[in-house]
């Protein structure tokens, strides 16, 4: 009798160790797996969109939501110029280039 309720614990024990390898008891619902996420610092990243007429490049803070959708905490302003500049191209380009080195800053000012 006490050998049958040894291996039923036994067998217990490994069909929990094999669903939960499995994933099955992974499956929590948003809020607590949200709540046993580790908190995903936002990072700095450089963006761009035209409005009015204008070129905007801007510096954007975002992180990733529960549902892994980026949601954008911060756009911040970088700098402006007329869409249909002719030296539009090498205007952008530059312009994108000096706000990744200030979002690689701003990173890193806020690892510290």
């Amino acid at each position: 009798m006490l050998l049958a309720v040894v291996e039923i614990v036994v067998l217990l024990v490994v069909l929990a160790l094999l669903l939960s390898r499995l994933g099955v008891w992974s499956a929590l619902p948003g809020t607590q797996r949200q709540a046993l996420a580790p908190a995903v610092q936002a990072r700095w990243a450089p963006a761009h969109d035209e409005v009015n007429g204008e070129t905007r490049v801007l510096l954007r803070r975002s992180r990733p939501g529960p549902d892994g959708v980026p949601t954008v905490l911060e756009d911040r302003v970088f700098t402006t110029f007329p869409a249909d500049d002719p030296a539009w191209e090498a205007r952008f380009t530059e312009a994108m280039s000096n706000a990744r080195f200030r979002c690689s800053y701003l990173n890193a000012e806020e690892e510290q």
